[in-house]
């Protein structure tokens, strides 16, 4: 079933394949830039006793999908820990080629982008942000989308609506497909799945739930978020909360 194929190893593409970096084609952004007036706020700094002190083995052993949450806010600092923790840049490297992050990616291309959909979290306007990992701060792009649309875009589950914020990852596949071309799409996926466990254990870490959403209607949430569909989609959800 050759749909299927892009979930399998296959290197072997790669043979007499030239790459755009091989062609010595700039490579594309790290980051996406910020329009000129946008909005950007500084996230804390994360330091020590922003979450309990906790053993990774009891992290991992209480790690769990939460699908229900309280009405209790989210703290600017809470938020500043997860997006750290997911895409937090600790180097870059060759002038903005690449960068090394807290979460593993293929080639360190990291292709994806943080939206926030922000409900309930203190220090922070309801409204749409983007995370700036570069700087560690978020950029607001807009209003609240509504709790309902947010809940039909992922095909009416309503926990993913009425939450404190709700992390929406975004693909760039171009940053990935620059320098692997036809074999990008199988990394592309495992990279996401790097991203979201690491969600996960920041979650359990600091006393808030999430679960990741794969169940959603593509053309629905790229619309909402404003993407192409091509040049950038959705590629993964997770609402996140305090846990009842």
């Amino acid at each position: 079933m050759p749909e299927i194929n892009f979930l399998k190893a296959n290197w072997d593409l790669l043979d007499g394949f030239k790459s755009d970096q091989s062609k010595g084609i700039d490579h594309p952004d790290v980051q996406k830039p910020v329009d000129d007036g946008t909005p950007v706020i500084d996230l804390p700094a994360v330091q020590p006793g922003v979450i309990p002190d906790i053993s990774i083995l009891e992290v991992i052993n209480s790690r769990r999908s939460v699908r229900t949450f309280t009405d209790d806010p989210v703290s600017l600092e809470e938020l500043s820990w997860l997006l750290w923790s997911t895409q937090g840049v600790q180097k870059v490297l060759r002038e903005g080629v690449a960068t090394l992050r807290t979460v593993p990616s293929g080639g360190a291309r990291h292709p994806f982008e943080t939206y926030l959909l922000v409900n309930n979290v203190s220090g922070l306007e309801q409204g749409v942000y983007r995370y700036l990992p570069l700087d560690h701060s978020v950029a607001y792009l807009g209003e609240q989308i509504p709790p309902e649309k947010v809940a039909g875009g992922c095909l009416d589950q309503p926990f993913c609506g009425r939450c404190a914020v709700t992390f929406v990852w975004s693909v760039i596949p171009y940053r990935t497909e620059w320098r692997y071309g036809p074999v990008s799409h199988k990394v592309i996926a495992l990279d996401a799945g790097h991203l979201c466990q690491n969600l996960y254990l920041a979650c359990t870490a600091a006393g808030l739930g999430t679960c990741g959403i794969g169940a959603y209607d593509q053309e629905e949430m790229d619309s909402l978020l404003g993407f192409d569909g091509e040049d950038e989609f959705v590629i993964y959800i997770a609402p996140v909360g305090r846990r009842k």
